[in-house]
């Protein structure tokens, strides 16, 4: 596939074209690391923002959804791993199913592993992303991607961690590349220190809750500033981790003393890893070198850091005031809404369920923090307390420590070490009226139990004084008088951003249409009245891992999580569709979607594209579309178009009170008002059919050659398989 470096006004690539540069030009860090891994690209050329590039990642991991990438490989013909010390397999997401049919997927994913000898980590061993740092195959200055969303966190120790989808994964194992376009870059500055009983996660929370506003949608986010050298490694996970929720494709920290420090002690830790005890380590012969972490990797990346020039070019520039930030709390059901504790605490707010788990916040300084508040005390009546260690090396760190043993005491809830809760599997999922409280990532709608809970998300102390108290508060040990005496802190945005969509660049007036892609998309329109409306709303994660799901089965639950009843009211319309005469040649029926802002931001499960375009919806108009969830429609055959104007006319005229978030006039969640559109999708234009007989004529980005060649052939898998079965066609 050609994929080429120039833009239409939709982001999608148009054709190449290599403009002569100068000797130097500035990169940031991310475009450096991204430059290393760079395939079949200039050397002459400097990797920017905006850039479509083929990278060769250090490492790929995939998890439980392996099983669905080994289908997606076999299915295109592949029969051999390209590079199979690039893989890595980490069963960790549905660890409490003993079910014989969960048992035997696990058992087929490893005798794949043993067959093609790629390195797999069991269930039990940890969350996939804690184990890809503890055994260093998240590593400084490298490229490291997952077909997970949290590979971001991997930027907390400055690796360039981002997500690729299940096509991608597929298309990796066979050829060792895949595509990527480098993000917009986004300077996050951090300045001044954390007051006593402030963490990391109280960071991240407030980043999400403050710049609220899609400031760094899609974006690459590099963190700078004073006050990240009092940020110890894991707030820095903690931090990269969760900005996936704030809408970035990567966030990195720079690698610095901290970083050096914390790989010198794991060194130290990895050579007593035999029986040796630090006593007798001078007189028995050491043990096997690591083959990741080892003092040869180490020294060299203390010599050749990679810093951002001076004159690196950002498209936003943001910044955060640590001294002047208290504890806060994300939620209800939305990491954009952020509350200063003391403000939350005053109403003390009933829970049900409290939790201190997953790859944001399961670590041993997160137990130990955890421990120390509940220490002397019981979990109180009423109230569930879940705990989970981020890896089984963490946890065998509490239980040396007495941490561990301290939560049990107290009436916690041990759980494997895994996703569980988090991503909605297992035991312990909130139900229906519950209020919970956790330390993990996402407080999405529906995503942790039922879609009639509420989720607050919080620090690990916090969430442990929560358990004990029954209601959200904050540590006994929290002094309010070391806390600045505002509850609102001190940020503000330097450099404004754009509005979120790839570089500007003139538009060619005519794009030819390829034979066999649609040349209008047309039918009823379909209005979700709502922004950030993310894969969790479009498709639950209770069916995510269920890996022998049909198409069929993906359309009658899609949406299940917005609006119970979309799926039903899109077959009803499809076979009114049905019954009517055939369409004209080039045009292609369906149900048109159109929603807000973001429109599938959340996890990488593709199942949110794929169950869409099974329903029946063939293309969806969005104000914008998270990136994750662009890459998995384009991957499989569903057509983005971003349109803001049609979307604020709906809004105006059929969302309740005139505002996205509460459904329609009349209370609907989907707005179903007879309206009809055309969309010529590669001549740019969206024609609309209000109910009036008035039709309304909007501008959009076109659809480039390479897409409709992805459509064509089905998706990315099928074009892999196309271009296995036709070598030359490449």
């Amino acid at each position: 596939m050609r994929f080429q470096t120039r833009w239409r006004g939709n982001g999608l690539p148009v054709f190449r074209s290599y403009a002569t540069i100068a000797p130097r030009v500035p990169q940031t860090i991310i475009e450096k690391v991204v430059q290393r891994y760079a395939v079949d690209h200039p050397t002459s050329k400097a990797v920017k923002a905006g850039d479509y590039v083929m990278i060769r990642p250090e490492h790929v991991m995939t998890h439980d959804n392996t099983g669905p990438v080994i289908s997606k490989f076999k299915s295109i013909g592949a029969t051999r791993i390209h590079n199979p010390q690039q893989l890595v397999f980490t069963l960790d997401h549905d660890v409490q199913n003993k079910t014989s049919k969960n048992l035997s997927k696990y058992a087929s994913i490893e005798a794949f592993a043993r067959q093609h000898g790629i390195n797999l980590y069991p269930a039990g061993r940890g969350i996939g992303h804690q184990v890809l740092v503890e055994e260093g195959y998240a590593f400084p200055g490298t490229l490291t991607v997952a077909s997970d969303s949290h590979s971001n966190m991997y930027g907390g120790i400055g690796c360039v961690g981002t997500p690729i989808v299940r096509t991608d994964a597929a298309a990796l194992w066979a050829t060792g590349k895949t595509w990527w376009q480098v993000p917009r870059m986004i300077k996050v500055e951090l300045k001044g220190r954390l007051a006593p009983g402030v963490t990391g996660k109280d960071v991240i929370v407030a980043l999400c809750g403050y710049f609220n506003k899609d400031e760094v949608l899609n974006g690459a986010i590099e963190f700078a500033g004073d006050g990240i050298s009092a940020l110890s490694v894991d707030e820095r996970l903690t931090i990269s981790n969760m900005t996936t929720e704030w809408g970035a494709l990567a966030g990195v920290f720079p690698v610095d003393g901290v970083t050096l420090d914390w790989y010198e002690r794991g060194l130290k830790r990895l050579e007593l890893r035999t029986f040796s005890t630090p006593a007798l380590s001078t007189s028995i012969p050491p043990p096997p070198e690591h083959p990741r972490i080892n003092r040869a990797r180490l020294d060299s990346l203390r010599a050749n850091l990679i810093l951002s020039d001076p004159d690196a070019v950002y498209a936003s520039h943001l910044v955060l005031d640590l001294s002047t930030l208290v504890p806060h709390v994300s939620g209800p059901n939305s990491v954009k809404v952020s509350n200063p504790l003391p403000v939350l605490e005053s109403k003390q707010i009933p829970i049900h369920k409290a939790y201190l788990l997953s790859c944001t916040n399961a670590r041993a300084s997160d137990i130990s923090a955890a421990a120390a508040v509940i220490k002397g005390h019981k979990v109180a009546p009423g109230v569930e307390f879940y705990v989970a260690a981020a890896s089984s090396e963490v946890q065998q760190d509490a239980e040396k420590s007495g941490d561990w043993e301290t939560l049990i005491v107290a009436g916690a809830k041990p759980l494997p070490a895994g996703c569980g809760p988090c991503i909605g599997l297992g035991v312990g999922l909130l139900q229906e009226g519950e209020i919970g409280i956790s330390a993990t990532n996402r407080n999405y709608k529906g995503r942790m139990g039922h879609p009639n809970a509420q989720a607050y998300l919080a620090s690990p102390a916090v969430v442990a004084a929560s358990a004990i108290k029954g209601f959200i508060a904050s540590p006994e040990s929290l002094d309010s008088a070391s806390l600045p005496s505002t509850s609102t802190p001190t940020f503000s945005i330097v450099t404004p951003s754009n509005d979120g969509s790839a570089p500007s660049v003139s538009v060619v007036s005519e794009e030819s249409v390829l034979p066999g892609f649609p040349s209008t998309f047309s039918g009823p329109l379909l209005f979700a009245p709502q922004d950030n409306l993310n894969t969790d709303a479009l498709y639950p994660g209770k069916y995510t891992y269920q890996d022998d799901i049909t198409l069929a089965r993906q359309a009658e639950v899609v949406m299940e999580n917005y609006d119970p009843s979309f799926a039903a009211l899109v077959a009803s319309i499809r076979e009114e569709q049905a019954k009517a005469p055939t369409p004209a040649s080039g045009v292609k029926q369906g149900v048109m979607l159109v929603s807000g802002y973001n429109f599938g931001t959340g996890s990488s499960r593709e199942q949110a594209a794929t169950a869409l375009k099974a329903a029946g919806v063939p293309l969806v108009i969005a104000g914008s579309f998270g990136d994750i969830f662009k890459r998995n429609a384009i991957n499989n055959g569903l057509v983005c178009i971003e349109s803001p104007e049609l979307v604020a006319d709906l809004t105006r005229e059929y969302a309740k009170d005139k505002m996205r978030g509460a459904g329609g006039r009349k209370g609907e969640l989907t707005v179903n008002e007879g309206h009809s559109v055309d969309v010529k999708v590669v001549e740019g234009r969206v024609e609309a059919r209000w109910p009036t007989g008035e039709t309304r004529t909007y501008t959009v980005g076109r659809v480039g050659a390479s897409v409709q060649e992805l459509w064509i052939c089905g998706g990315l898998e099928g074009y892999v398989l196309k271009s296995i079965k036709e070598p030359s066609s490449s």
